[in-house]
């Protein structure tokens, strides 16, 4: 189990979370903490995005030149 001091809404003060048993193969990155005092569960989620490319912006077509006659 992974120890983590964390703030908690319901005890609203920094306690220890811990990770419970996983279910779905985590091990120690599971996911999912409870506050040790009273049990609150989170979820902590990561994000992980592919790097973007910049898009080709389209060059704007220059305008003919217009001469007074």
């Amino acid at each position: 189990m992974s120890d983590r001091e964390l703030y908690c809404d319901t005890c609203e003060g920094v306690q220890p979370f811990e990770a419970p048993p996983c279910v779905d193969g985590h091990g120690a990155d599971c996911p999912e903490l409870a506050c040790v005092s009273c049990g609150a569960a989170v979820l902590i989620a990561t994000v992980s995005l592919p790097p973007t490319r910049p898009t080709a912006r389209p060059h704007p077509h220059p305008h003919p030149h217009r001469h007074a006659a």
